[in-house]
């Protein structure tokens, strides 16, 4: 296989794959709605329960149906908590039922389910309780330099792994490129993501056990190292490889996973959460 046709090849996979991996961050993790549809006599109800929430007002939860005869019931009470379930009727307007979730400061946490109400029937649209996350909104000209960065090192990073496992080009300029896209997009962007979500910069070691922080600090850990090495050796092979398997195994783990979350166990003022 001549040189053109291998980097076409290894360039073809790496775009295919970062794409894959974006829908893949996109559809897994906690914040992902949980989505179903449920028979009640003829009809077919649709749902989508959200996992997360930036506006300054309760989140609301909304189910369509055109059936005047259906009523909602919500239970939830907040997310590590000794709190009592409150349970809630959700109001109709048209063919909409909305119930509303108490408003939480940013990382507070509310666990919820949702029924729906058919004369004596009744219908759990989830047996486990939705755990949806308050967070203040994010600007998009910090968000998305963010994403477009961080999926820009995913796809340099495939580039320079497959280059160096096949003895393609250019494996120390894909090397330094990946190394910059992490640390715009990993440590830079990220934290001031993370601050205006939930005001503070840095939630993972040695300070907190935030996922998403720890792993981008390893992938960038071990980059970091690759071009160390890269730097001395430009014929080294093992560690762009390495590192590139790290990228991808931390791309793996869904997006928010063991995020920041407040503890109400552990606060002083346990009140019980009201309607």
């Amino acid at each position: 296989m001549n040189n053109r046709l291998k980097s076409f090849l290894i360039w073809l996979f790496a775009v295919v794959f970062t794409l894959a991996t974006a829908v893949y961050q996109r559809k897994t993790g906690p914040t992902h709605p949980i989505k179903g549809e449920i028979k009640i006599d003829q009809q077919i109800i649709k749902y989508k329960l959200i996992r997360t929430y930036d506006g300054a007002d309760g989140a609301s939860i909304k189910i369509l149906t055109h059936d005047t005869t259906i009523h909602g019931e919500m239970v939830y009470r907040r997310y590590k908590s000794h709190d009592r379930w409150v349970i809630s009727n959700m109001g109709r307007s048209g063919d909409t039922l909305t119930g509303f979730l108490p408003h939480q400061a940013p990382a507070g946490k509310i666990m919820y389910q949702v029924t729906l109400i058919k004369g004596d029937r009744r219908y759990l649209l989830n047996n486990h309780p939705a755990v949806l996350r308050y967070k203040n909104p994010v600007p998009g000209y910090v968000l998305f330099p963010h994403i477009l960065f961080i999926f820009m090192a995913m796809l340099f990073s495939t580039v320079t792994g497959l280059m160096a496992l096949f003895k393609g080009k250019n494996v120390y300029l894909f090397a330094w490129i990946t190394v910059i896209t992490l640390t715009l997009g990993g440590m830079i962007l990220g934290p001031i993501v993370q601050k205006f979500s939930f005001g503070a910069y840095w939630t993972g070691w040695p300070f907190g056990r935030d996922l998403t922080d720890n792993k981008s600090l390893i992938a960038f850990i071990f980059w970091l190292i690759a071009l160390f090495i890269l730097n001395k050796n430009r014929e080294n092979r093992a560690w762009p490889v390495i590192a590139s398997v790290i990228l991808l195994v931390v791309f793996l783990i869904p997006h928010s996973f063991w995020g920041s979350e407040i503890d109400f166990t552990k606060q002083q003022n346990t009140e019980q959460l009201q309607k």
